[in-house]
Parts: C-alpha cells; structure tokens; sequence
C-alpha cells in the first residue's frame, strides 16, 4: 500500500506517485568517449588579424571571421599562423569560424616585456623577413634598440633590413655604416622617395615591420599600400616619443599579391630572457665556426681570454670591423644564458 501524506491543509496525495513523477531525468545511454574529431584534414588559412577574441583568416583568397575553439585550450593563435577552420566557411557577413588547430611555425618573432621578464610574447609567425624601422630624427635613432631588435630576428630566423626613415631630416651614412659589417641591407626613406628598392625587397615575401614609436611604419605601410589606411600619429614635442597608432599586429597583402607587409605596434622596449647566446651566433655560419675554438663558457666579449675570433682577427681570417660590429650586438645578449 502507497504511503498517503497528509498536508498542512489535511489534503492527502501519493508519495510514491509524486516521487515518480518528479525524479531526476535518468543518464543518457549514449557511451562516452575521450576520442577527439580529427581536423588534420581542415582546411588552412592565414591569421591576418586579431581583435578581441575574433580572428580575421583569410582562405582561398576570401576574407572570413573566425573564433578559437575550445579544445584549443590556452594555445595562442597569432598573426601570420596557418590555422585549421571548420565551420561556416563561407565569409559571408555574421558567420563565424572555428579555428581547430594551428599548422607549426616556421619563424616566431618573440620579445619579452624587459630582461628580467620571464615570459615570452610571440608578436608574428610564419615571416621571413624583418625591417627595422628607424628614424634619422623626430626621434632620433636608438642603436641599442636596433642592437636587440638584430639579435630577435637572428633568433628568430627572420632575415632582417634595416629601414632608416626621414632621411630629409638628417645624413643616413653614419648609422649604415655600423651595420655594414654585419651584412644588414639598409634601405634609406623620405617623404616621396622611390620605393622601387624596398618593393625588391619586399617581393615574394612575409615581411614583419618592427621600430619605436613615431618612426613612420604606418605611413611607410600606406605608401607601399595605397588601400592600407593605416592610422599614422605625430612625435611628442616634449618627450620626443611617438603615439602608438597600431594596437595590435595586422597582415596586409601588397600590390598584386607580390607578399606581405605585417604592421606592429610601436616598442619603446624590446626584452631579450628568451634569446640565447648561441641562437645570435647561429646567424653568422663563419662566426659560429671560428666559436668552436674558443675556452667554454667564452661569451665573446672584448677582453675574453683565449677567444678564438681575437685570434681570427690578428691572422687575417676575420675583418676587426666586422668583430666591433658582432660585438656590439652580443651586448644586447650579454647577461642571457651561454646555452639554451
């Protein structure tokens, strides 16, 4: 017999019945499984761009907006990766994508906020070159900040120029020469200058444009695009520093589909805690030879015991101007570990 409940009115009902009629939905029959979808398939597009959560990729030659997927978990998605989209890929206005996964880096151009920060911040993948952007004045040029900008791109694996700016202002031949030695092409610019030069460069290539603010990266990038119409700011006349008018990095595709030009927002520090000695020496295969000669543990300096470019330079096997020049840039590195 059902137990009858009485309630505080003296009505009576079912106990067993309610239970049953208000007991917790059952589990689902469907088995669980830990087995991921396989995406390896999925097709690969460009990250041009990132704002907040939303990704702009463009594939097969169409412009879309897509989202990381969860799955993803906490793996960054920069600009200039290949990423693998499902979804709706149609670009049409109010869809979105689902990036699923991200093809490996060939390059990663990667700072930190100082030397004393451990953390790395991945700024570009995928670019194999780097144009460092420097004015002659209205700022005047920083050769540390070129120094550290060198030794992230030889880190990097990243072939960099250096672009010296408002050449109308100031004799470029004093700060290209310092880079001679060190086989930096230099481009010099000027309000209407011919771009023939640097377009050569830029041709058939992923070109990363990195410099301190107020050099003139946007308004070089809306000579060398047209339709760019990237933000350009003015230089402080008190604090002789730029306005960042690039937030955040941003792939435009030149003229013809002749490459890439990828706009970075302006740096006022560029920390080196990731780059390792021997990475900065990898870019200069003669010198990385003449190192295996030297003490271990030799960092290169000048007034290093026993090191084997010394010996290089007074037998004639090494240029002295070149060894000045490679040791102004191992500066930038000099408290960073020997290894990685």
């Amino acid at each position: 017999m059902s137990p009858v409940v009485r309630g505080r009115r003296g009505e009576s009902f079912d106990d067993t019945a309610d239970a049953a009629v208000f007991d917790r939905p059952r589990r689902g029959s469907r088995a669980r499984t830990k087995d991921r979808p396989d995406h390896s398939g999925a097709p690969l597009g460009r990250v041009l761009g990132v704002d907040r959560g939303r990704f702009e990729v463009r594939l097969d030659g169409r412009t879309l907006r897509a989202v990381k997927a969860r799955e993803l978990g906490r793996k960054g998605v920069i600009v200039g990766d290949l990423a693998r989209l499902v979804g709706d890929l149609s670009g049409a206005p109010g869809t979105l994508a689902r990036i699923v996964g991200v093809a490996p880096r060939t390059t990663e151009l990667r700072r930190t906020a100082d030397d004393a920060d451990p953390s790395e911040r991945p700024i570009v993948a995928n670019a194999d070159r780097l144009l460092i952007v420097t004015s002659l004045a209205d700022p005047p040029p920083r050769p540390a900040m070129i120094d550290r900008i060198l030794v992230a791109a030889y880190d990097a694996g990243v072939s960099p120029i250096l672009g010296l700016t408002k050449a109308d202002l100031a004799d470029p031949a004093d700060l290209a020469r310092q880079y001679a030695d060190l086989d930096v092409p230099v481009v010099v610019l000027w309000p209407g200058a011919d771009l023939t030069p640097l377009r050569d460069m830029l041709r058939g290539h992923r070109c990363v444009f990195v410099g301190h603010s107020g050099v003139g990266k946007s308004t070089l990038i809306n000579a060398l695009v047209p339709t760019a119409g990237r933000t350009t700011g003015d230089v402080n006349d008190v604090t002789g520093r730029g306005r960042h008018t690039s937030t955040s990095a941003v792939a435009i595709e030149l003229p013809g589909g002749d490459g890439w030009v990828i706009d970075t927002p302006g740096v006022r520090s560029f920390g080196l805690s990731h780059v390792r000695l021997a990475s900065v020496l990898g870019a200069f295969p003669d010198l990385a030879d003449l190192a295996e000669d030297c003490p271990r543990g030799c960092r290169h300096e000048t007034g290093a015991v026993d090191c084997a470019f010394d010996e290089a330079v007074a037998d004639g096997r090494l240029d002295a101007a070149r060894l000045v020049s490679l040791r102004r840039i191992l500066l930038a590195v000099a408290d960073q570990p020997l290894l990685s």
